[in-house]
């Protein structure tokens, strides 16, 4: 069976195989796992660690034949609807084109082994609210809405000559970000986001790779304007991501009380610790930066951004190590745009030259379910998770190309219950 199966409400029992717990340095063994409805009911270990026995006299049986059991992967940073390169392309294309183009997009990393992803900038309600009621196939999705960016920063894709933006709707580029000054504006812009059904928030402290005109290493917004944002996201029980790289941006940004940083490159010790004793996360999107260097023609990538491309590329590796040492929790993300999407997979072997596979599949699990505030519910197979699961050939922790090749080695994709793939008799 490759097509998508409709099989939600159903019981499951997988045995026959082994288990990637990301709680654990090994494979286990001689587990079964029992799948009622969306939800894993119930799990037997020869460990000890879950259920003595289950009770599956109506479930349906599945022999995993040896393989690899695990969580679905999550991929805490991507943009659904920047859906082509160069950016300035998007500025011709209407919402319903964008639209159509992301649903395209999210089913191919479903079919990686991506169940979960957080959109760091773009992602709206509606396409949430289209792939929870399966009109569109994708990864379970959390969304940031609208991005943050001050006049001139990060997020504001004008052209010099360009007059202020009239209409957010009329074209996929400025859909990506709106332009906030001074805390009365932050205020009503973060509590319309969350109107919107905003799951965290997302504020540009920093210059960037992308944007045209902020240099790499520029602060962005004031103190005040960032504790604004995230005081109105904890008064949601939700929180605020923030786009920085230079040490002083993301220093400014977690003392403000953001608790997620995106990219990080260029941090150093201090700025470690003091992430480390704000108990806010890191992460890394590697991979963009490998992939604009070989593609940069391809895409179109302007002079300014292949510069600062370098920079951020040189110092991404060795941010993990300094964030690692100092007891930073790592994520797991891409931040890959339009084309270079395909790409994806590749962050997990870019890691492992400074990583341990195990410690990078449970950034893209345990760690990222932390991240979304799911925690019991995404990220690891235990009773009342999420039936996100993937059964893969081989074995992850001893050679990650098995999560490579566009899903190629991934036999079964399960989310919510529902298979989405399975290829196993």
């Amino acid at each position: 069976m490759s097509q998508i199966e409709s099989s939600s409400g159903q019981t499951y029992l997988l045995r026959g195989g082994k288990l990637f717990d990301p709680r654990c340095d090994e494979l286990v063994e001689g587990v079964e796992v029992l799948v009622e409805g969306d939800r894993i009911k119930a799990v037997s270990r020869p460990d000890g660690q879950g259920s003595e026995s289950l009770r599956a006299a109506n479930a349906t049986r599945i022999d995993l034949g040896g393989r690899t059991l695990m969580p679905g992967l999550i991929d805490a940073h991507v943009h659904i609807f920047i859906t082509n390169l160069p950016l300035a392309s998007l500025e011709s294309m209407p919402l319903t084109y964008v639209a159509l183009s992301s649903a395209a997009l999210m089913r191919r990393m479903l079919m990686r082994g991506f169940t979960t992803v957080r959109d760091a900038a773009g992602g709206d309600f509606g396409m949430k609210a289209a792939c929870e009621a399966g009109l569109v196939v994708g990864p379970r999705l959390f969304i940031a809405g609208m991005a943050m960016s001050q006049t001139g920063g990060h997020g504001d894709f004008r052209r010099r000559t360009q007059a202020p933006l009239e209409c957010h709707s009329c074209a996929g580029l400025h859909y990506l970000a709106r332009v906030v000054d001074g805390v009365p504006e932050m205020l009503k812009a973060v509590r319309d986001e969350l109107r919107k059904g905003a799951d965290h928030i997302k504020l540009m402290v920093s210059g960037g790779v992308a944007s045209p005109h902020d240099p790499l290493d520029s602060v962005q917004f004031r103190v005040d304007e960032i504790e604004a944002a995230c005081q109105e996201a904890r008064n949601w029980n939700k929180y605020v991501c923030a786009h920085a790289y230079s040490a002083e941006a993301v220093t400014r940004a977690v003392r403000a009380g953001v608790r997620s940083i995106e990219h990080g490159n260029m941090i150093d010790e201090a700025t470690a610790q003091v992430m480390a004793e704000k108990k806010a996360f890191l992460v890394p999107t590697l991979v963009t930066y490998d992939t604009i260097e070989r593609r940069a023609s391809e895409i179109g990538l302007p002079p300014k951004s292949r510069q600062a491309n370098v920079v951020v590329r040189k110092a991404g590796l060795r941010s993990l190590e300094i964030a690692r040492r100092a007891g930073v929790e790592i994520g797991f993300g891409t931040d890959l745009l339009g084309q270079l999407q395909e790409e994806q997979s590749r962050e997990f072997l870019i890691r492992r030259e400074v990583e341990r596979p195990i410690d990078i599949l449970r950034s893209a699990t345990l760690v990222n379910a932390r991240i979304l505030q799911r925690d019991g519910e995404l990220g690891e197979l235990v009773p009342g998770a999420m039936a996100d699961l993937l059964i893969v050939d081989g074995d992850p922790l001893s050679d990650l190309s098995v999560l490579q090749d566009q899903g190629e080695h991934i036999a079964v994709i399960m989310m919510g219950g529902r298979f989405y793939k399975n290829r196993l008799p």
